[in-house]
């Protein structure tokens, strides 16, 4: 139930009532106005706002269908990853496989510190990204070796020579097809699985550089693997060119391919519902797997002249993903304090609450704050809760209407969760009683809906 003014409302742009609230800085019933359990004070004269979907029992949000088919991803993830295992195992000798394992680890924590620094703002759940990694280091990779082994079995029945042009359709058309299909299908998975927090392109360009992480884990497990054997069994030193290129120079290479992908399901994740996003999920799949094949083709076309192209070609395209990536994160910013700012207008909010959760200075010094008074944990949890309430607000005022109704659900359940985490920061400090403090910090709280005790500040 929503709290509203019984004089009537009026309707937004997008059809949804509009709901008189109090200025935050309002008193209560003695200043002229009533207060509501689940809403602020009503002036006189009330200042019209979009309405905010607060429940007094917030609905139950049925998750069993995700609960049921992240089990059902992670036995997939087990069969195919019990198959990949078989595979080397049959294929490579186990001390020349725990070279190329470690040799991988180079590339992986590379890309993986990336992602990191992707994610810092509205950081994932843990359990989805482990989705993610596994489903590229498993299926994806499991489903590339399939269909390898299908077509090389399906030639050699049918009595087909090997040819250069088979390798050159292998590399650019097969591989491209295969791999971005089937790392883009963990990403769509996500998507569908954990549609509470997959909120935009950077969510799924986070989710898709990690899929994209664990397949080229995977896949230059083998390559260094099958360079060491090589290397041992004729004394050629091809290691070392192998490991600079795939582990040095383009780390990054299948992170740009499916991060494509992935930011078409970002894009698809505010503005259609799960079958909406598979159309975006082959829009994504076309730059994906032609920025895969461009890299694949250009290994048989430059020759020598490998290098130059890289830098000529491969490099700019880098700088364009990495500079798209910082526009989105200050975009990820400004959402985050222009919607927060909708709330601080209705009370949940004050304005240095406000500036301080949309400024990673500002996140800084709360952290630390908190971490002075043994409260970092309930710290975390605010911000976290807050940026996450940030772009819930965002899907329901993008979104379409269709989509409102488990907004709302999503909205309210956050709202609750906000309280709840505002009553552990008002905790009585536990250590560093004498931490000097900022002028002006922490920002008063001020009385907030819902509520059952204001506090005097942090």
């Amino acid at each position: 139930m929503t709290w509203s003014d019984p004089r009537g409302v009026g309707h937004d742009a997008y059809g949804r009532p509009l709901t008189p609230y109090a200025d935050p800085s309002s008193a209560g019933p003695a200043a002229g106005g009533g207060r509501s359990v689940h809403g602020p004070a009503v002036n006189p004269e009330p200042v019209w706002y979009p309405v905010q979907p607060v429940f007094a029992q917030p609905a139950p949000r049925r998750r069993v269908a995700s609960a049921v088919a992240l089990a059902v991803g992670f036995t997939v993830i087990g069969t195919f990853a019990a198959a990949v295992g078989l595979y080397f195992v049959i294929f490579v000798q186990p001390a020349v496989l725990l070279a190329g394992s470690l040799l991988a680890f180079v590339p992986l924590a590379i890309v993986l510190v990336g992602i990191w620094l992707v994610d810092r703002w509205e950081p994932e759940p843990r359990v989805a990204l482990l989705f993610a990694f596994l489903w590229g280091a498993a299926v994806a990779v499991g489903t590339a070796l399939i269909v390898d082994i299908a077509l090389t079995t399906a030639r050699s029945v049918l009595g087909v020579r090997s040819s250069g042009l088979e390798d050159v359709l292998g590399a650019v058309v097969q591989a491209p097809l295969v791999e971005e299909g089937a790392k883009g299908l963990g990403v769509l998975l996500v998507l569908w699985i954990f549609r509470r927090h997959f909120d935009g392109p950077v969510d799924g360009i986070v989710y898709a550089a990690t899929v994209a992480a664990g397949f080229a884990f995977v896949e230059n497990i083998q390559y260094f693997a099958l360079q060491v054997g090589e290397d041992l069994a004729t004394g050629s030193q091809g290691l070392a060119y192998v490991f600079f290129v795939r582990a040095l120079m383009s780390p990054f290479a299948h992170v740009m391919y499916t991060a494509c992908t992935g930011f078409a399901l970002g894009l698809a994740a505010r503005r259609t519902g799960p079958y909406g996003a598979i159309g975006w999920f082959f829009v994504g799949l076309v730059p994906a797997a032609g920025l895969h094949a461009l890299w694949n083709g250009a290994l048989f076309v430059v020759g020598d002249g490998f290098f130059v192209y890289y830098l000529l070609v491969q490099v700019p395209i880098f700088v364009a993903m990495v500079l798209l990536v910082v526009f989105l994160r200050r975009n990820e910013r400004r959402v985050t304090h222009d919607r927060l700012a909708e709330y601080a207008a209705v009370g949940w909010f004050s304005a240095d609450e406000v500036g301080m959760l949309s400024s990673s200075a500002g996140r800084r010094r709360a952290r630390s704050w908190a971490a002075s008074r043994g409260i970092r944990p309930a710290m975390k949890v605010f911000i976290s809760n807050a940026t996450r309430l940030a772009f819930t607000r965002q899907r329901l005022v993008k979104g379409r209407r269709a989509l409102d109704e488990a907004v709302q659900r999503d909205e309210a359940e956050l709202l609750d969760a906000l309280t709840a985490s505002r009553l552990a920061l008002q905790a009585p400090p536990t250590a560093f009683v004498g931490y000097p403090q900022h002028p002006g910090w922490p920002p008063q709280l001020p009385r907030h809906p819902g509520s059952p005790q204001s506090g005097p500040g942090w």
